[in-house]
């Protein structure tokens, strides 16, 4: 239990007032169909009062914050430097982890669920990492990279704990 000005409160009570979160992963560049499909993606999550997470490393997940902020959203960027002085960064809470790749653990659990657009190798790791922890995977078809590849072919053969393709961001 925590103590809200004064008043304990459940911890079901406490994440009932927090937003849904969903973790932006993938890469794509851009002009391709992957990259818009980022940013509208983005944009529709900001509209619909979903938090986006994401660490902008890719023009993809970057795109997906800008659109975000763009349509008045709350966006989380966690990012592997120790930087705090970021600039031009499109966020509005900047997280410095100072972990290199190993942030991708990070953001396998900051979300909800995990959009994933598009994806090489970085994307795979925190794919495989959200699935071992029991993270919904949204994987957004027709981008290329990981995102077509995950329904048919899931992480190990382990019961998933929610693979849901998506062709377009209207869907999410």
């Amino acid at each position: 239990m925590t103590a809200v000005a004064g008043k304990p409160m459940k911890q079901a009570e406490s994440s009932a007032r927090r937003k849904p979160q969903v973790c932006v992963l993938g890469s794509a560049e851009p002009g391709s169909q992957a990259y818009e499909l980022a940013g509208a993606a983005g944009e529709l999550l900001a509209r619909s009062g979903i938090t986006l997470v994401s660490g902008c490393g890719s023009p993809a997940t970057r795109v997906a914050a800008e659109r975000a902020l763009a349509a008045g959203g709350l966006v989380v960027s966690i990012v592997p430097s120790d930087d705090i002085n970021l600039r031009n960064w499109p966020c509005s809470v900047l997280i410095p982890c100072g972990m290199g790749d190993a942030r991708n653990l990070l953001m396998a659990l900051a979300g909800d669920a995990c959009l994933v657009i598009g994806g090489r190798a970085g994307t795979i790791s925190e794919v495989c990492l959200a699935w071992l922890h029991h993270r919904p995977l949204l994987p957004l078809t027709g981008c290329g990279g990981w995102s077509d590849q995950l329904e048919r072919n899931p992480p190990d053969e382990r019961p998933p704990c929610q693979c849901e393709q998506r062709q377009l961001p209207g869907a999410i």
